[in-house]
């Protein structure tokens, strides 16, 4: 069993930053891919971000490659996502997911098994 518990999300005028962090309990997470993933209303969940378990490897959506940073701090159990030059579309309520038993991450979101409750980002124009 995994816990993931986002936190950071907020309301930010465009052009702003913020740092979502996802804090991880239970089964091992170091050697574990995450991703973020994100879901606007009335809107499926989509890709942003993902990466291996060492940080060696990252994936980003084409919509914020060049705007977010994912990584992660193993000895803390967190992931994180840097979000700048943030944009109105870009509002969502954002998931940190967890892929056990894989060491990278993953474009998918049938490929992670544990996800949080989520946070909301809202980016006003």
């Amino acid at each position: 069993q995994v816990q993931l518990v986002e936190s950071g999300g907020g309301l930010v005028q465009a052009g702003g930053s913020l740092r979502l962090s996802c804090a991880a309990s239970g089964r091992t997470f170091s050697s574990n891919g995450m991703g973020w993933f994100r879901q606007a209303p009335g809107k499926e969940r989509e890709f942003v971000a993902a990466i291996s378990w060492n940080g060696g490897s990252t994936y980003y959506a084409d919509s914020v490659k060049g705007r977010f940073t994912i990584s992660r701090d193993n000895a803390k159990n967190t992931v994180y996502l840097q979000m700048n030059s943030l944009k109105p579309e870009d509002t969502a309520v954002y998931y940190c997911e967890a892929r056990i038993g894989h060491y990278d991450g993953s474009y998918y979101a049938r490929h992670y098994d544990y996800w949080g409750q989520g946070t909301q980002v809202t980016v006003s124009s």
